[in-house]
């Protein structure tokens, strides 16, 4: 094929295929253009996650008329002058690709004004093409509208993701914002619904509580280091809230958010030994260094940097974020009074065991129970392979005897064929799910009314998701409400969950998705129920009674996969006599 010249239209095309990837980056590129303009008020509409429209006004220093044009054009800037500065940057902008990139792909209209003009400009770009400014009345700053994204590369426009997906990454985004710039005031609207406003008054931990909840702000761990030059504040959180993923890990650099290999790496380490494998925390943390030190011309979404000095940031970052994790929550000792003697008991309410079965119960009805239970099963796995092309396997354990608990953590339970070891969370939880989905099953699961309704506050880019949801949990037992931008009020909670924590159970919902899972598909019930069971199930380190332990026993025993939780996580461990044997020597060693 002959070599020949892209054509205007179609270089431009490409070059914000670059840029502009979804309606997130459209948001984020005219974003930090007001940010770089000064601005002090930030208001963002979106209508139909983004497509339809986005519309950013600020009142920032504007554009002077005879440059408006100018603006729109490909790599025209006001914040370059020669090579070099590209190793300084101090501004958040500064390839002069946005707004072209923009306009090429989208119908684009930029009004601006700046001081001492009596009128400003409007400028329309559509797909690439601007048509002469026209003077218009308007107020200092700039706005900057965004229709029909992508009306004119319907390949771009197919490959983006459900509705949902798009607004949390722009919730997610202007949430981000918010917080590195507490001075500046952000207003978010979603069609009619505001979903996030901010004072800017400065303070960081207000602007958390409107985003998490206040509970959430309070745990909040403040950070405060400077070293060498370098500079960290923000927040971490305790190692009692965390997340299932490192989405909610936030690092901004000079003002810029960035996603940095290295610096989530650090901040890891800091926790590391600290936190549950799988397990993440909650971090906005905004590190300030020298603009010669870092890099940030490293992709054309300028969402990645370089160091100059990594080993050196790593380290500070580490240390930083281990002393005020230190300092806030230290490592506990085991007092030694918990070695003389046994733990108090704990009432069965917190950690919401059901004590009806197993209790009272004698050797005789309980295995006639046992029985019943197997005779049961078999018919119940009969019905469904006749049904059904899967083949499922029920594993039973044997009846166990309970010698105690281990660390607040573990059972120790004997067996006819060896020692098991149980995780009291992992065996909770299976006992819950089975229990829970049981009554789904059977479509009645009871709901008991909470006697003060929990209100609960969400981060924006999480409330859409709650909000599909609210069908299926009003299905499992649930009595849940909007009450406000971003807040939820829990009337009623299933029985099953009585006197656990409403709020934990809501937000378990929608922490843990990752963006590409689509909520309500198949499955969704199962795996709905297999989050909350998991908040709701007992806590390692949380001493139970004999009783409790016997009951929990009991009710694992009853289970139909009792040897994992609905994660696929063991249960338990089994040390059989024959192990013991061979490694107490009683056996020759293979």
């Amino acid at each position: 094929m002959p070599i020949r010249l892209l054509s205007p239209e179609v270089a431009s095309q490409i070059a914000a295929g670059e840029v502009i990837e979804r309606p997130a980056s459209v948001v984020k590129e005219v974003l930090e253009n007001s940010l770089d303009a000064g601005a002090r008020t930030i208001s963002i509409s979106v209508e139909e996650a983004g497509k339809q429209l986005i519309e950013i006004a600020d009142d920032g220093l504007g554009i002077p008329s005879a440059e408006l044009e100018l603006a729109a054009s490909r790599h025209a800037t006001s914040k370059l002058v020669r090579s070099d500065d590209l190793f300084s940057i101090v501004t958040l902008g500064f390839r002069g690709e946005a707004l072209a990139s923009i306009g090429s792909v989208s119908r684009m209209t930029i009004t601006s004004r700046v001081e001492g003009e009596k009128e400003g400009a409007r400028l329309i770009v559509e797909g690439g093409k601007a048509k002469k400014p026209t003077q218009v009345g308007s107020p200092v700053g700039t706005v900057v509208r965004v229709e029909d994204l992508f009306y004119n590369v319907p390949a771009r426009l197919k490959f983006l993701k459900a509705d949902v997906t798009e607004r949390r990454a722009i919730d997610a985004l202007v949430t981000r914002y918010a917080l590195a710039y507490p001075g500046k005031r952000f207003k978010l609207t979603d069609g009619k619904n505001v979903v996030l406003q901010t004072s800017g008054d400065g303070d960081r931990r207000a602007i958390l509580a409107a985003l998490y909840g206040v509970d959430v702000a309070k745990q909040m761990l403040e950070v405060m280091a400077e070293e060498e030059g370098y500079k960290l504040s923000g927040f971490i959180s305790p190692t009692s809230l965390t997340r299932s993923n490192r989405k909610e890990i936030t690092f901004f650099i000079n003002g810029r958010w960035v996603q940095s290999v290295s610096l989530n790496t650090a901040l890891l380490q800091a926790y590391h030994t600290l936190l549950m494998v799988g397990r993440y925390p909650l971090t906005a943390l905004f590190l300030e260094i020298d603009p010669r030190e870092v890099d940030v011309n490293v992709h054309p979404a300028k969402a990645e940097a370089r160091f100059r000095n990594q080993d050196k940031i790593f380290s500070f970052v580490q240390r930083s974020a281990r002393k005020a994790l230190l300092a806030y929550s230290p490592v506990p000792n085991v007092a030694p009074s918990l070695w003389g003697g046994r733990a108090a008991p704990v009432e069965s309410n917190s950690v919401g065991l059901d004590w009806a079965i197993g209790h009272d119960e004698t050797p005789e009805t309980r295995e006639q129970r046992l029985e019943n239970r197997d005779q049961l099963s078999v018919r119940s796995a009969q019905s469904a392979v006749g049904s059904s092309n899967e083949q499922t396997t029920f594993e039973r354990i044997p009846l166990l005897r309970l010698i105690g608990q281990i660390g607040a953590t573990y059972l120790a339970a004997e067996g006819p064929d060896g020692l098991y070891l149980i995780d009291q969370h992992a065996a909770h939880e299976r006992v819950l799910f089975e229990k829970l989905m049981a009554q789904h099953e059977l479509k009645k699961i009871p709901s008991q009314s909470l006697l003060t309704p929990a209100v609960v506050t969400l981060p924006p880019q999480t409330t859409q998701l709650l909000i599909t949801q609210l069908p299926v949990l009003n299905h499992f037992g649930f009595d849940v409400e909007e009450f406000g931008p971003n807040t939820f009020q829990v009337r009623a909670m299933p029985a099953l969950f009585a006197g656990s924590d409403p709020s934990s159970a809501l937000r378990a919902l929608v922490e843990d998705f990752e963006e590409d899972e689509a909520p309500l598909k198949d499955e969704v019930e199962k795996k709905l129920a297999a989050r909350v069971c998991k908040r709701m199930a007992v806590r390692a380190g949380m001493s139970l009674s004999a009783d409790e332990q016997r009951a929990l026993l009991t009710d694992l025993e009853a289970c139909d996969s009792p040897r994992t939780c609905p994660h696929g996580r063991p249960t338990m461990i089994h040390l059989s006599v024959d192990l013991l044997e061979r490694q107490f020597g009683r056996r020759g060693a293979r």
